[in-house]
C-alpha cells in the first residue's frame, strides 16, 4: 500500500504574527517557518502505519516556492521514502492545490492520501474534500483515530457532538486532527540520510493546473484590541451591568 502525504510550510506557530504597514498581508520575510502543525501528524500515522508492516512506501508532496523543499525533506527525516516538491510561487488556493493533488494522485496511484485537518495560516479546511471531490474517493476528515483494514479504514473523527466512528473503502482521503498522535523529533543521523532520498521537483504548470488566484485579498489588518476588564464588588451589581451596559441578559 502507497501512502501520498501532503505537506505545507506555513509560518511557525509559535510566531506571533505581524501585519504588513501597507496592510497587503502579513510579514514573512526573516519569520521563523515549519510544517503546519496537523501535517506533521499526517506524516507520524503514514510512518506508523509503514512500520506496522501495513504500508510499503510513503511519498511527501508539498507545494510551494524553492524553500518549501524545507517541509518535504523533514517528512523525508521522519520516515517518508521519496519526496515531491510543486513549485508554484504567490498564493496557492485550496481548488489549485486540490487539482496538482489530483494529477500527481493519478500519476502516482497511492491508497491513501494523508493531510492534515486545516493549515493554521489561512484555515480554510478545503482541500481534503474538494481533493476527495475531484477523485470521486471516499473521505474521512478530523481523524483522531485511525484503523487500517484489509480494504478498509476505520476512522473516528472529532466532531461538534463528540466522537464519530465511521468505515471508509480504499483508496481514500484521509484529514488528520492534532490529537490523532504525538510526532516525532528527526534526529541528527535521519536529517543527513533525508539529504540522500530522492525529491522530484515539477511545477504547477507541468501538470496543466493554473494556479491563478480566484479571490482577491483586499486589506489585512490586526483585531481591535479588547477592552480591559473590570471587577464587581458584588452579584447584584453583575447583573446590572450585563443587563444596562452589555444588554445580554
Amino acid at each position: 500500500m502507497k501512502i501520498l502525504v501532503a505537506v505545507k510550510r506555513v509560518i511557525d506557530y509559535n510566531v506571533q504574527i505581524r501585519v504588513k504597514e501597507d496592510n497587503s498581508g502579513v510579514v514573512t520575510d526573516n519569520v521563523k517557518m515549519s510544517t503546519n502543525p496537523p501535517d506533521d501528524n499526517a506524516i507520524e500515522e503514514a510512518v506508523k502505519i509503514k512500520e506496522a508492516g501495513k504500508a510499503t512506501e510513503i511519498v511527501a508532496i508539498t507545494i510551494g516556492d524553492d524553500k518549501a523543499q524545507e517541509t518535504v525533506r523533514k517528512a523525508l527525516a521522519v520516515g517518508a521514502d521519496r519526496g515531491i516538491h510543486i513549485k508554484a510561487d504567490g498564493i496557492i488556493e485550496p481548488l489549485a492545490v486540490s487539482k496538482i493533488l489530483k494529477a500527481v494522485v493519478e500519476k502516482e496511484k497511492p491508497d491513501l492520501v494523508f493531510m492534515g485537518k486545516q493549515a493554521i495560516d489561512d484555515d480554510c479546511n478545503q482541500t481534503g474534500q474538494m481533493l476527495a471531490a475531484l477523485l470521486n474517493w471516499p473521505q474521512a476528515t478530523f481523524a483522531s483515530k485511525i484503523d487500517v483494514k484489509d480494504k478498509s479504514l476505520e476512522v473516528t473523527r472529532e466532531v461538534d457532538e463528540g466522537l464519530e466512528t465511521i468505515e471508509v473503502n480504499i483508496p481514500a482521503i484521509v484529514t488528520c486532527d492534532l490529537r490523532l498522535n504525538e510526532p516525532r523529533y528527526a534526529s541528527l543521523p535521519n536529517i543527513m540520510k533525508a539529504k540522500k532520498k530522492p525529491l522530484d521537483q515539477m511545477s504547477a504548470t507541468d501538470l496543466g493546473v493554473d494556479t491563478k488566484p480566484r479571490i482577491e485579498q483586499i486589506k489585512v489588518e490586526e483585531p481591535p484590541k479588547r477592552k480591559a476588564g473590570i471587577k464587581v464588588a458584588n452579584v447584584a451589581e453583575l447583573v446590572n451591568k450585563l443587563k444596562n451596559e452589555a444588554k445580554v441578559i
